[in-house]
């Protein structure tokens, strides 16, 4: 994998989902709309979990119908890691793809408003407890596989007398921005802080809890809007990386703790935990990020190519 120029994304977040005339049609009632957000809170609460699977089956098959633009992104890049298909394939791909990305939303819901119970393996735990032996910050990197969310908040080893801070991006609406920032303030103790990731001053403050030996959580494969990236190479085409997580490590002396999360089935989840990245500080700032963004991109395209349809990347990236 080669690493070109560190340049900035255009205003657009690269790997974002498309949407066109339809999303300013419908406003909040489009799919990254406040009303789906608090709508699907209120069937994960009130609906019994036997009823749950016919009606994401429903859901499913709407949307994976009519979001025509994320249908072609899916298959798209699922092409990239499964090789071309036929039109039945192509199908199948797409509504698994959909599918497995609801119960992830489903169950993230049922975790922030209900008391039910959840299963969460881990393996790799080595590398945390060696990290955490040792008392530095370290940055905790996952992507948008599986139930990302998992890796920052239902870690056992999170529940240590250790401050984590979790970085989220910016909803595409400022109302489900609130209503998700609200429902994450009310299950969270004071260990545990959200961080919106559009607060320019945020980089500073995530340096200095590093610093003091705090845990910083970060999803290091989708580039914020106007944020500086790196192309590198995934599954051998173009891929741009945010240099910040690099960047922020470096800059702290901290390690990068690769963490991926993939759902085994309902309720149940795996924390894979991979071997911690140290990011040198030599003369040459731009070397040192590209080696670290490579280790990274190789346990994500390990990831990726281990749960493909667990990969939630709703943009086309290539052709």
């Amino acid at each position: 994998m080669s690493l070109a120029a560190t340049r900035e994304t255009p205003h657009i977040p690269p790997h974002a989902p498309q949407a066109g005339r339809i999303r300013r049609i419908l406003g909040p009632f489009y799919v990254t709309g406040v009303f789906w957000f608090r709508f699907h809170r209120f069937g994960a609460k009130v609906i019994p979990s036997w009823a749950l699977p016919p009606m994401t089956f429903l859901f499913v098959a709407f949307f994976s119908t009519v979001l025509r633009n994320i249908r072609a992104a899916v298959a798209s890049n699922l092409e990239a890691v499964l090789g071309p298909c036929g039109w039945l394939e192509r199908q199948f791909r797409i509504f698994r793809t959909i599918w497995t990305f609801a119960w992830c939303l489903t169950e993230r819901y049922e975790r922030l408003a209900t008391d039910r119970r959840f299963l969460v393996g881990v393996e790799g735990l080595d590398h945390w407890r060696e990290l955490n032996a040792s008392g530095e910050g370290f940055i905790v990197l996952t992507a948008h596989i599986g139930a990302w969310e998992v890796g920052s908040s239902m870690l056992p080893s999170f529940q240590e007398a250790r401050q984590v801070h979790v970085v989220r991006e910016a909803e595409t609406d400022p109302r489900a921005q609130r209503f998700i920032a609200d429902l994450i303030r009310n299950r969270s103790d004071d260990r545990y802080t959200t961080h919106f990731a559009e607060d320019p001053q945020l980089g500073v403050d995530l340096l200095d809890v590093l610093r003091q030996g705090e845990i910083v959580a970060l999803q290091g494969d989708r580039p914020r809007s106007g944020g500086r990236t790196a192309a590198i190479s995934l599954f051998g085409q173009p891929f741009p990386l945010p240099v910040g997580p690099a960047a922020l490590a470096r800059a702290a002396g901290v390690p990068i703790l690769p963490v991926f999360v993939f759902r085994e089935g309902r309720k149940r989840y795996r924390c894979s935990l991979r071997a911690p990245i140290r990011v040198v500080s030599s003369g040459d700032r731009q070397a040192d990020m590209e080696q670290a963004l490579q280790r990274f991109a190789a346990e994500l395209e390990s990831a990726i190519s281990h749960r493909p349809h667990q990969w939630f990347c709703f943009r086309k990236l290539w052709g």
